[in-house]
């Protein structure tokens, strides 16, 4: 059986380089860095803070690819993934952001809230939900770039209780239309939900619970993201 992949999500802050290799250390695969909006539509509670905090801190467009630099100078191998809203390429400039971003070290992109068809020339990896169309479904696998995200609930991240029962009818639809690798997120919090979620996907996107862990520093992270990954490999 081939690795699962073990995606982590972390809000760029002064701190989060340091954050994003210990997760590595603790068995992530790729590092998605969020790069903080005013109003992020599609994050719950934690990430809301957590973005606030950043924005109060400073931490504009510029400053998260500062950022990425240096996760790039630490984990030279390892993807990482810059994730935000068009509404900050709109003002920064697509192409330029785009630009900018890969000469800093970002493998690929995740605007959350841009449509497939929009912006085609920029490759990024496309998610869909269980309230997708098989055309859009469609659209979105033929377009993405390694993988496909898939949104395991329809409304904001967070933690929560139990996995949403929409994921598994959502993969059986998606490998029915596409082969392409499927990662699952929104709702991801423990252990035993990575587990579940491996045994149908072929990744697991964690961001709400890593970012709250990550308040305790990079040690915390690094048994957190640990955890996970011993699950995933059961």
């Amino acid at each position: 059986m081939s690795r699962k992949a073990l995606v982590i999500y972390l809000v760029a802050e002064p701190e989060t380089p340091a954050l994003a290799l210990a997760a590595v250390e603790g068995g992530a695969d790729i590092i998605e860095l969020g790069i903080p909006f005013s109003d992020p539509l599609a994050e719950g509670p934690t990430i809301r803070r957590a973005s606030e905090r950043a924005l109060s801190r400073g931490m504009r467009t510029q400053a998260c690819l500062d950022v990425l630099t240096r996760m790039r100078e630490l984990m030279p191998d390892t993807p990482i993934v810059p994730m935000t809203y068009a509404a900050i390429l709109e003002a920064y400039g697509y192409d330029r952001f785009a630009a900018d971003a890969r000469e800093r070290g970002a493998s690929s992109f995740i605007l959350v809230d841009l449509p497939v068809e929009e912006h085609p020339a920029l490759r990024r990896i496309q998610l869909v939900a269980p309230t997708s169309t098989e055309e859009r479904i469609r659209a979105a696998t033929e377009a993405t770039d390694g993988w496909l995200y898939l949104v395991t609930v329809t409304g904001t991240t967070g933690a929560r209780t139990e996995l949403s029962p929409a994921l598994a009818p959502l993969v059986e639809r998606v490998r029915k239309l596409s082969d392409v690798p499927l990662y699952a997120g929104f709702g991801i919090s423990t252990p035993e939900h990575a587990r579940a979620v491996g045994e149908l996907a072929d990744g697991v996107v964690v961001g709400s619970r890593a970012v709250q862990v990550a308040e305790d520093g990079p040690a915390a992270l690094r048994e957190y993201v640990a955890s996970l990954r011993t699950a995933l490999d059961a």
